[in-house]
């Protein structure tokens, strides 16, 4: 019997393995393709992903193949300076092809004791009040406490388990890709400028190896992968010249569907990443939305399959992602209206881009785009609750440095609290001079605030409802 089995070895599904496997729990990860895929979907991290990786150890190494990229933030185009004191200490983009992030998040899972199964595809599901049974293309069957779906939107998990993914379908393609050009660096220059001005789905960037990243709008909305004649098409139609495009590396498109699961979880089997919800790139939040599910339902899960977890604990997952996942969904839907052409949105877009002039405005929408305004429901208190904190000194070592470990974190001003029965779970750092707008904070393995206050007896209640019972 396997603790927990993924379906998806993307971003989503090694993060999650990685998370589970710092809890000691057995986790085996079943790919469909053969090989990583060459398509660079995604271009960079966010905000709280880059926290995240901060938070596990793993931000040097994704600093060492990435770029920072400070200038500013964005909002369907709309690049406007960040606002100032950004409540984080990561205050940059974070550009990294999917490709790296993926290597990179491959090695961690391997390294923290996960398997990784390439060309194992999941055809059949089947579960009772003891565990899943799997079935894979080649006939084998797999057995696990609990199986997670991580997926894609096209979701085989999903759809075996009977969740609906109700939402609006695609009305619009993207074509996107890695080629050669032949038109000169200054042309395209030119040409990026002048078609940019009214068409935001459109660009060429070159990538320092002979090849550029196209993309353009595609003429008709399917579910073909493109070809270079239909790439040089839409070039000629969009730009006025085909630049030239040769030799490509990948072609694949993308549209703007826009589904959200009705529910996370059925039974012992859950969702996470695209296989819970689609939605436009616009803003880059997707495979971000997908870590970010993963770092949140890690922990959880794992207390669950060790025994400690409390009653309402996994739901808990479904509740608080699940309304992320439908803010994403909204803004990206309101960034697509404003991409388009016609006069109404683009007037739209011309107010929007005053109104982000000023600096509350661009904070709103820079903290939803980089998911550090999130705030979990976790019942009346102070405005930090819910919250994750920033990176911060705490004594001779950081916040974040000290989540590492994936247990929970009292950090106590005063001495005079105690996890006694906890303290399996939760770390204990007393620390007076600690810059926090509390006397004292309990942290979730997330990061995010569950208490803050004084009382020893609020405290206990807040520990077993996300730590369980007290030894």
């Amino acid at each position: 019997m396997i603790d927990v089995i993924i379906a998806g070895g993307g971003p989503t599904g090694l993060m999650l393995a990685a998370e589970l496997r710092l809890y000691g729990v057995g986790v085996v990860v079943l790919e469909r393709d053969p090989e990583p895929t060459p398509v660079v979907r995604s271009l960079g991290l966010h905000v709280r992903s880059i926290e995240v990786m901060d938070q596990r150890g793993l931000l040097e190494r994704f600093l060492e193949h990435g770029t920072k990229h400070e200038g500013g933030g964005y909002f369907a185009g709309i690049v406007k300076p960040w606002p100032e004191q950004l409540d984080t200490a990561h205050g940059y983009i974070l550009g990294i092809p999917q490709t790296v992030t993926d290597r990179l998040l491959a090695e961690h899972a391997l390294a923290a004791g996960a398997e990784i199964r390439r060309g194992n595809e999941v055809i059949g599901v089947g579960q009772d009040d003891y565990g899943v049974t799997v079935r894979l293309a080649d006939g084998a069957e797999l057995r696990s406490s609990f199986l997670v779906g991580c997926d894609g939107g096209r979701s085989t998990v999903r759809k075996l388990i009977g969740v609906e993914f109700p939402g609006e379908p695609s009305r619009v393609d993207t074509l996107l890709g890695e080629m050669r050009l032949t038109v000169s660096p200054e042309s395209l220059a030119a040409i990026n400028a002048e078609v940019r001005r009214t068409e935001l789905r459109f660009g060429a960037m070159p990538l320092g190896d002979g090849f550029h990243r196209v993309l353009v709008p595609a003429a008709r909305v399917s579910a073909e992968p493109p070809t270079l004649d239909e790439f040089t098409e839409q070039l000629r139609a969009t730009a006025g010249t085909d630049l030239g495009a040769h030799q490509p590396r990948w072609l694949s498109r993308f549209g703007d569907a826009t589904r959200l699961a009705d529910r996370y979880r059925s039974g012992r089997v859950l969702l996470a990443g695209d296989a819970a919800h689609v939605h436009p790139p616009t803003g880059g939040q997707g495979l971000n939305l997908g870590i970010q599910d993963a770092f949140n339902l890690g922990w959880k899960l794992a207390a669950t399959v060790r025994g400690w977890a409390p009653a309402g604990l996994l739901d808990s997952y479904e509740s608080e992602r699940r309304l992320v996942a439908a803010d994403v969904l909204d803004n990206t839907r309101a960034q697509m209206h404003l991409l388009a052409t016609e006069p109404g949105p683009q007037a739209v877009r011309r107010l929007l881009a005053e109104l982000m002039d000023f600096d509350e405005v661009t904070r709103f929408l820079i903290e939803r785009i980089t998911a550090i305004g999130v705030r979990y429901d976790m019942g009346p208190g102070p405005f930090p609750i819910g919250r994750r904190l920033r990176d911060m000194p705490v004594g001779r070592a950081r916040l974040y440095e000290l989540l590492r470990s994936g247990r929970g974190l009292l950090l106590d001003r005063t001495g005079r609290l105690s996890v006694a029965g906890w303290a399996d779970r939760v770390d204990h750092v007393v620390e007076p001079g600690v810059e926090i707008d509390a006397v004292a904070v309990l942290l979730r393995p997330d990061g995010h605030v569950a208490w803050c206050g004084d009382d020893q007896e609020e405290l206990g209640e807040r520990l077993s409802r996300w730590f369980g019972y007290p030894d």
